[in-house]
């Protein structure tokens, strides 16, 4: 026992070995930033001080991981959508780390408070009339203050519930709503659905419903929102003519699909960026929800803070893993929204003969 207890009182403690950790901002240049992480010097700076306070370390004991270094290794994973143990090789750390880091910065960068202060539906009146002006600029469609449109964006099969999650192309998916003004801002985002549910019915359970269908929103009259025919046609939603006739409907239907492009090309826009959303995310689905709305939220910091990708100077952008189907929805619209449509066509679209 005294034997024992001397080995003891002479074991020499084995120091940590801690593996050298990359230095990005002394690595790389703006350019290089930009296409690794999405965001140039400047964008991680701000977005790490967004959320320092939640996920900053008091000490740095034990050579803790850097708010700055989880928000690098977050934007890597959302730039890349690599497995967390290549990102794991690339900065120096163990994959149960990164995969810490990555959830408390998701969790940080997704609250409310964050949410609210960068997806906005607009509601300021001049802000309104310049947004309806730079959407009458595309096609000559009036009154137009976002566009609509759904998205699928592939996850692993989960453990619960793995049957409504399959899709029409049969591939396991959330099904994302997301609305873009004509600069393709995030106006509205919801990324909680399983792949099965029809686009209107997300529409129709969303805030940005009950918002419009109960006047809640303080915008004036006039404004609404283009939708496909997936969506029912109301006086705030525009849809297109099923079987359109010849003259002011056909025109209608070119000028309304002109228009409505922003939202699809917007969804490819945040795709290319985010290639997170190309791929297959490997998270049970409500990680996976905070994954997008994350995309969603620095895709408009990026926007606010003027910072471009070659992607964006493309012309033929689009959504891979978007349904190219018609979706007809149930009880296919009020008539008072069918009536205000082929009133609003007659007025702006009627060619003089």
């Amino acid at each position: 026992m005294a034997e024992q207890q001397q080995q003891r009182a002479f074991r020499i403690r084995r120091p940590r070995n801690f593996r050298p950790r990359l230095d990005i901002f002394g690595e790389y240049s703006d350019t290089e930033l930009k296409k690794r992480y999405r965001l140039d010097r400047n964008g991680l700076m701000y977005v790490t001080n967004l959320v320092r306070d939640e996920i900053g370390n008091r000490t740095q004991r034990s050579h803790a991981v850097t708010a700055d270094m989880k928000v690098a290794m977050t934007l890597r994973y959302l730039s890349t959508g690599k497995m967390q143990l290549c990102n794991g090789d690339d900065f120096g750390l163990s994959q149960p780390t990164i995969s810490r880091a990555i959830t408390q910065t998701l969790d940080a960068l997704t609250a409310e408070l964050i949410l609210s202060r960068f997806i906005q539906f607009p509601v300021n009146l001049e802000e309104i009339r310049d947004i309806q002006g730079e959407f009458l600029r595309i096609a000559g469609f009036p009154g137009v203050v976002s566009v609509v449109d759904g998205t699928h964006v592939r996850i692993v099969a989960p453990k619960e519930y793995e049957e409504v999650y399959v899709n029409r192309k049969n591939f396991h998916s959330i099904n994302v709503q997301v609305v873009f003004d004509a600069k393709y801002q995030i106006r509205d985002i919801v990324a909680r659905w399983p792949g099965s549910t029809h686009d209107s019915r997300i529409l129709r359970e969303s805030g940005l419903w009950q918002a419009f269908e109960n006047h809640q929103l303080p915008i004036p009259a006039g404004c609404h929102l283009l939708g496909d025919s997936g969506y029912p046609c109301k006086r705030w939603l525009l849809t297109t003519y099923l079987r359109p006739q010849e003259g002011y409907q056909e025109a209608f239907n070119r000028a309304h699909k002109k228009t409505r492009c922003v939202v699809e090309r917007g969804i490819g826009l945040l795709k290319r960026r985010f290639h997170v959303l190309h791929g297959e995310i490997r998270l049970a689905p409500e990680k996976a929800a905070k994954v997008i709305m994350a995309c969603g939220i620095l895709h408009n910091i990026c926007k606010r803070l003027n910072i471009q990708l070659e992607e964006e100077e493309e012309e033929d952008v689009d959504d891979p893993n978007g349904l190219d189907v018609f979706q007809p929805a149930p009880n296919a619209g009020a008539q008072e929204g069918v009536l205000f449509r082929d009133d609003l066509a007659r007025n702006i679209f009627m060619i003089e003969d």
